[in-house]
């Protein structure tokens, strides 16, 4: 299935150094690179073929590309040429202007650029036609290795390049971008935060610039200072307005970054100017402080250089700090760290990541609109202790992200619409179920529910005990998701409702060891037989007969319309009456393996798996284990359906 659980066990925040090789051969660049050099070969990349397969997923190409290396295209290749600028990104035949405006904000931040592009590679001596690239997902910084073989037409770059024909890094970066989506074409359409984030492992926030705080000014003067990512764009009101033109010569529903806020002694008094950077390389504003308006003039040469104020035609343009306001709607920054932005010290904060899965007819509840599957959604608790300093509340951030979405288009997967919410918790540690949400109001949630990528907010709570409740908009809409909390003191980490202990995993590794044939009488004996003959005498008997009456009535209670069935999402209660608590997984593969195309259950399933479920609980017994009744077996489907019992 695509969508499985994962360990949600809170993980620290991730090493960059640390980043893990991806070629399938399991090989590392320098690995990859050596052999090639022993060889005396070019480096051929099998993962990510020079094919139609690699460009589009949905369409073929419209003119025959051909695949060069930089070495065919001109004469003398250089990776970086006088440094990595953002006058190195250029779009090209690809609608991918979120991405370049993240380069091009990207190169403002020399050491942030370095750890996305090593710059240990070139085309000179040891030259291989390999390099590679590093990228932060989901709580993990993974090492993309490519080959130099680029997609041409009448020996030009179709997609993105430099403004320098033998320059190629921003070229072989869009690559290794495209590999880790997929295809190029997968890289149609999004939001620039999104790449910041893959470049940073930093945390994003979003602000509407006719909304933006009264010091909106200095939050991003500040931001940009600390280093971090900043985009702007453009709202469009319908698809046809996509690129349209304004007479000011901006363009709507387009990507910009943010590249400089400054001021400027003009006539006497302050301007608050903001400089931005169209990742066409071309098209600017052409109103006050546009390139060749006569603000200029007034201007002495000492302060034009300090601005790097020029007249070319590369994309770049300062504009008054009010005009932006009024002609832009959405700022996105991508912190490097999640500093706070609104105090004039940098915090440092500690970050908390949960992974996990919404699922269908399991853990799939949809939004609090669906309140009769909302509390099956996953829970993760939050435990505030410490105040901020000087303050009544404690700051936290929470990020929500759905992963993989833009690696799945080819499989028609889209981004689904996300959001959470924030409970004060109860006392117990078990699941909150239905009851509880029915009568409690949240204490906090994200803005909205979006198909973005990422949902994420800050908040100021009173100190104790919280429940996020990540969820889709829909019940029945399946993802992985990664949770992240970003809080200005460390926060405990308790392990996550539902999900296994550390005596639990040491427990799946032994039960491993004793699980793996398949008893064929599984379905039809009880396995309550402690003689091992398959046959039960009359206390064993009464036994079995007592836990089957006891079931009976579990599933007549939670069959409320007496169809003779019952809802996948009622499953955890009536199996939690029988005595067994599960964990997300285990939930989910007994769905998978006794629920109907309509997520229902029948009586018969319903049974076989409480057989199963007690004699796993048998393996529990016969092993000394303590906790028993909680069933936590996460060795895969092997666990439910091929269980030996001796």
């Amino acid at each position: 299935m695509p969508y499985t659980y994962r360990d949600s066990s809170p993980r620290p925040p991730p090493v960059p150094q640390s980043a893990r090789a991806t070629h399938s051969t399991g090989q590392t660049y320098k690995e990859l690179k050596l052999e090639c050099l022993q060889k005396g070969i070019l480096f051929e990349d099998c993962d990510f073929p020079p094919n139609d397969a690699s460009l589009f997923f949905s369409e073929k190409p419209p003119v025959p590309f051909v695949w060069k290396r930089p070495g065919e295209i001109v004469k003398d290749p250089q990776f970086i040429i006088g440094g990595a600028t953002r006058t190195d990104i250029c779009q090209g035949d690809l609608g991918d202007c979120w991405l370049l405006a993240a380069i091009a904000s990207l190169t403002l931040n020399e050491k942030t650029l370095a750890r996305v592009v090593p710059q240990d590679q070139d085309f000179g001596p040891g030259y291989a036609g390999i390099f590679h690239f590093q990228f932060w997902q989901h709580n993990e910084w993974l090492d993309v290795v490519i080959d130099d073989r680029l997609p041409t037409f009448k020996d030009r770059l179709v997609f993105l390049h430099s403004a320098d024909h033998n320059e190629f890094w921003s070229a072989l970066l869009e690559k290794a971008y495209a590999k880790l989506n997929g295809s190029y074409e997968a890289l149609k359409g999004g939001s620039t935060i999104e790449a910041m984030e893959d470049f940073t492992g930093g945390v994003a926030e979003m602000y509407e610039v006719k909304k933006a705080p009264e010091n909106f000014y200095e939050i991003l003067e500040k931001a940009l200072n600390r280093g971090s990512m900043v985009g702007c764009s453009i709202d469009t009101r319908s698809a046809a307005e996509t690129e349209a033109r304004t007479p000011y010569g901006l363009i709507k529903g387009h990507a910009y970054s943010v590249t400089g806020i400054n001021e400027v002694n003009y006539q006497g008094r302050k301007v608050k100017l903001i400089r931005i950077r169209n990742p066409w390389g071309q098209v600017e504003w052409n109103g006050p402080w546009s390139d060749n308006s006569p603000e200029w003039n007034s201007i002495s040469q000492s302060e034009k250089k300090r601005l790097y104020q020029t007249a070319l035609d590369d994309g770049e343009f300062w504009m008054k700090f009010e005009d932006f306001q009024t002609h832009f709607d959405k700022v996105e920054i991508c912190n490097l760290t999640p500093d706070a932005l609104e105090d004039n010290i940098a915090h440092k904060w500690a970050v908390t990541v949960h992974q996990g899965s919404w699922v269908r007819g399991a853990t799939a509840g949809g939004c609090r609109n669906f309140i009769e599957t909302f509390w099956t959604n996953p829970q993760f608790k939050i435990q505030l202790t410490e105040k901020d300093d000087g303050k009544d509340g404690c700051t936290f951030l929470a990020a929500l992200m759905q992963k993989d979405r833009r690696k799945l288009k080819k499989l028609g997967a889209e981004m689904l619409t996300i959001g959470y919410a924030i409970y004060e918790s109860p006392d117990e540690d078990e699941q909150v179920t239905k009851d509880f949400f029915r009568y409690h109001a949240s204490k906090a949630r994200s803005k909205t529910y979006i198909n973005l990528r990422e949902v994420s907010d800050r908040f100021t709570l009173p100190p104790g005990n919280y429940i996020i409740v990540p969820t889709t908009f829909e019940p029945h809409q399946e993802a992985d998701f990664c949770l992240r909390i970003f809080s200005e003191n460390k926060l405990p980490e308790p392990t996550p409702q539902g999900e296994e202990t550390e005596e639990e995993k040491q427990f799946r590794t032994l039960f491993t060891q004793i699980s793996g044939e398949v008893t064929s009488a599984l379905i039809h004996r009880s396995h309550l037989c402690k003689r091992g003959n398959g046959k039960l005498d009359f206390s064993e008997f009464k036994i079995f007969w007592d836990k089957l009456k006891k079931w009976i009535g579990i599933y007549l209670h939670f069959d409320a319309d007496h169809s003779g069935t019952m809802s996948a999402y009622e499953l955890r209660l009536a199996l939690k009456a029988a005595g067994f608590q599960l964990n997300n997984y285990l939930l989910q593969l007994i769905v998978l393996r006794y629920a109907d195309d309509q997520y229902q259950i029948e009586f018969d399933d319903f049974l076989n798996c409480l057989i199963r479920l007690e004699n796993a609980s048998r393996v529990f017994q016969a092993l000394s284990v303590k906790n028993r009744d909680f069933i936590n077996l996460n060795i895969g489907e092997v666990s439910i359906l091929k269980c030996k019992i001796t």
